[in-house]
């Protein structure tokens, strides 16, 4: 019995980590949207609750955003007076973000998250 709990558990440390290379990888191909890959990945194939995959997935991007941050400031590619305002915003919408997401049901989380993800989708191909 405590071979087979070692066992899973084990194989669930090796499905975080496979989920980790898939986020990573599509956040630093497209420059973000490692964490609209995440949420579902957490939810689906990890069976985290809703509000913990979006907490988790803020934690989980993080450095991934700093990793890829990195690569596209070394190669000049990057406006540093942009990132640093928009960061400045980025910081107190966090902040704002996080609060709401304690207090609200999480259906209504996971309905604004679709919404939004279906949106960006959209935009992104009209524009594209």
């Amino acid at each position: 019995m405590v071979k087979a709990k070692a066992k899973a558990k084990a194989g669930r440390r090796v499905l975080e980590a496979a989920v980790g290379v898939a986020v990573g990888a599509i956040n630093g191909l497209l420059g973000g949207g490692g964490g609209m890959l995440c949420v579902p990945f957490l939810e689906n194939i990890l069976g985290e609750e809703v509000k913990v995959s979006h907490a988790t997935t803020v934690l989980v991007i993080f450095p991934v955003c700093l990793a890829a941050a990195a690569v596209y400031t070394a190669k000049g590619e990057t406006d540093p007076l942009s990132a640093l305002l928009v960061a400045a915003g980025a910081v107190v919408g966090g902040a704002l973000g996080s609060a709401a997401l304690a207090g609200a049901p999480p259906k209504a989380v996971a309905v604004v998250f679709a919404l939004i993800v279906a949106g960006a989708g959209a935009w992104t191909v009209w524009k594209g």
